[in-house]
């Protein structure tokens, strides 16, 4: 598996918007907004591949000079368990370092809140609904 960035308008950034619509929007009766898509062109994107196969992705936005958000982060039902996610997380939060951010933060789904304990991350704050189901704020300091 290799883990690596994604450029914004190529055919990888294409199997990244039909995977995250995939898992993440479809089952909620969601898609993306053009709008949506053009102004991922400034975040970071990443992926992980195997040849040229999409496995998973993410992505992080900036949000201040010391902080930086997981978003979209997506692994196909039938590969979730097997690390990638895992990878990828560890691939982003290097990434962010790299880039000299000091904090990660997201909007985790209910659902993922343990995944995401076990790599260290912490709830601050209370539930709230985004895109129709329960999330977290979550962080970790890098």
């Amino acid at each position: 598996m290799a883990l690596r960035m994604i450029d914004h308008g190529t055919k990888e950034y294409q199997q990244m918007v039909n995977l995250r619509n995939e898992i993440l929007r479809k089952p909620l009766g969601l898609d993306f907004s053009a709008e949506e898509l053009e102004l991922e062109k400034d975040d970071i994107l990443m992926g992980a591949f195997e040849d040229d196969k999409l496995l998973g992705c993410c992505m992080l936005t900036r949000m201040d000079a010391a902080t930086v958000r997981l978003r979209q982060m997506a692994v196909p039902r039938n590969m979730q368990g097997k690390g990638i996610g895992r990878a990828l997380m560890i691939f982003a939060e290097n990434v962010a370092r790299d880039h000299g951010y000091k904090k990660l933060c997201m909007h985790a789904r209910d659902t993922a809140v343990g995944f995401y304990q076990k790599l260290g991350y912490g709830i601050t704050g209370e539930p709230f609904v985004e895109v129709t189901i329960p999330h977290y704020i979550m962080e970790k300091a890098l």
